[in-house]
Parts: structure tokens; C-alpha cells; sequence
């Protein structure tokens, strides 16, 4: 990066709201290009010749050449031999374009999905949603929310969860089933009208999984209205239909923050919970 002391033109700016126009007009022209944004971050990253960034952009010599130019009289890169190189303005702008951009793309991955969960996740800071997975049923993979569940489990050799687990847990039954036996360590908080329907409807797996030790199930009267997936690795969010119960979608991170939120959300649901007592029979 080199200092850069001079303008364009050396005008004094008219009026604020002239400033903003003129912003726009720099963030319009920048964006209105993919190979622009890609070139000046490329060049914030460290020097390169017009040869590397035109392989890198994929785009014309001569289209290379304009961009360069532009940038040049913008003030936002310096050539030193033959090298371009962006100035601290042009760091500047490169290093707030790229938060730009990785704030749009997270909206554009909640943008479907955000206003399904309830004001308890949506206070959650966006982010830390800037690197979670989304995904949502669609019409020829109705349980692609499932499918990245079950993933999930794959990988893991602690699980805990709290919710209405039907939606999600019980179409991967018999997989949640066989890691818990084979040594899956699992705790689940349930309504008790869910306790009761899983072992009424499942008699014979229930029985295999509380009897491994491996699993260990608790009551609570008011779980939250989403499913709360703790992994070893990583924290699902579950949204439901509120009238259906279905899935709608399931979001999954490594993010430390909302690690730190999910952990302690799961934490005060446990101590409000009682333990299921596994020798009374199913209502």
C-alpha cells in the first residue's frame, strides 16, 4: 500500500447530501462490475501486475486497462514499476466494499428465512450468521432440512437438544436411534405430550436407547418455540410452521457467539426441566 496525497481535481465538496451522491456514484461504478470489486480487493491484498489481475478477473486486456485507469484517478491505486498497488485510500474503500458485500450476502442468505424465527433469534447479532448454513424444503427435497440434521449427527459424539423434536428428530429416528446405542452421548428436553407420543408410537426403540445409558431425556412443560441443536461443533436453529409444525428451515453455525447463546439458552431450559422417570409407563 502506498500513501496517496493528491484528488480529483482538488474540488471541495458543494453540500452533504452532494457528498452522498457522489459516494453513490463511486460504489455504483465499482459494483456495477464484478471484475472491479474483484481487482481492487485483489490489489488491497498485495501489489500485481495488469497480467495477474486480467488472469485473475478473467476480462479483456483493454477492460483491465480502463478499470486500472479508473482507479488511478480515483486515487485508490499507485503503479511502481510494474505493479499496481492500492494507496491507503484505496485500502480503505477495498477493506469497506468487502463488509459491504459480506453483509449483503448474509441478508440474502436470511432474507427468506428471518422473519420465521421468533424475536428471541432474530436479537442474535447478524453477524455472526455470516458463515452459518441455510437451508430450506423445497419442492423436489422436501426434507433437505432433515437430511443436513442428520448430517450433523454423523459427526458428532455429543448431541443435546431442546424443542418439539417431532418435525425434525423423528423422520431420522432410526439413525438418532443407532448413534445413540453405538455411543452417541444425547440429553433431550421434551414437552411431555412429545415424551408420551415418542414412547407410545416407538416402544421398542425408546427402550433400546434409554436402556444403552447413552441417552438421558427431561420434561419441560414450555420448551421454546424453535428446536435448539447443540453439536459438538456447531449450533442448528430450527424454525417450525406455526401451524403445520413442519420445518421451514434449519440454520447451522460454528460461531462462537451464538455457541455462547445457544449453550447458555439450553443451560436455563435444563434447570427449569425434571427428569423423565423411564419405570412409569407412557400415558
Amino acid at each position: 500500500m502506498v500513501p496517496y496525497s493528491g484528488g480529483r481535481g482538488g474540488r471541495e465538496p458543494e453540500a452533504g447530501v452532494n457528498m452522498q451522491s457522489d459516494a453513490i456514484d463511486d460504489v455504483a461504478y465499482l459494483t456495477r462490475s464484478h471484475h472491479r470489486t474483484a481487482a481492487l480487493a485483489a490489489l488491497a491484498d498485495r501489489p500485481r501486475t495488469r497480467a495477474e489481475l486480467r488472469e485473475l478477473t478473467g476480462v479483456s486486456q483493454s477492460t483491465i486497462g480502463r478499470t486500472l485507469r479508473a482507479f488511478e484517478n480515483r486515487g485508490w491505486i499507485a503503479r511502481t514499476d510494474h505493479r499496481y498497488e492500492t494507496t491507503q485510500l484505496g485500502a480503505f474503500v477495498a477493506s469497506g466494499m468487502r463488509e459491504l458485500l459480506d453483509r449483503i450476502e448474509t441478508e440474502r442468505k436470511l432474507r427468506e428465512t428471518w422473519s420465521w424465527f421468533p424475536a428471541e433469534i432474530r436479537g442474535l447479532p447478524l453477524e455472526s450468521f455470516s458463515e452459518a448454513v441455510v437451508t430450506v424444503p423445497d419442492v423436489d427435497d422436501p426434507y433437505r432440512p432433515v437430511n443436513r440434521f442428520a448430517s450433523l449427527l454423523r459427526e458428532t459424539d455429543r448431541f443435546r437438544f431442546v424443542g418439539f423434536e417431532l418435525a425434525l428428530l423423528e423422520p431420522c429416528r432410526d439413525e438418532l436411534c443407532g448413534r445413540v446405542v453405538d455411543g452417541m452421548a444425547t440429553e433431550i428436553i421434551d414437552p411431555p405430550s412429545v415424551v408420551s407420543y415418542i414412547r407410545t408410537t416407538y416402544p421398542e426403540q425408546s427402550e433400546r436407547t434409554l436402556a444403552s445409558g447413552n441417552l438421558t431425556v427431561l420434561i419441560h412443560e414450555e420448551p421454546p418455540e424453535y428446536g435448539l441443536s447443540i453439536f459438538e461443533n456447531r449450533v442448528g436453529i430450527c424454525g417450525y410452521h406455526p401451524d403445520s409444525g413442519t420445518v421451514r428451515a434449519f440454520v447451522d453455525t460454528d460461531d462462537p457467539t451464538i455457541r455462547k447463546w445457544a449453550v447458555s439458552t439450553y443451560d436455563e431450559y435444563r434447570r427449569e426441566a425434571r427428569p423423565l422417570a423411564v419405570e412409569t409407563p407412557a400415558e
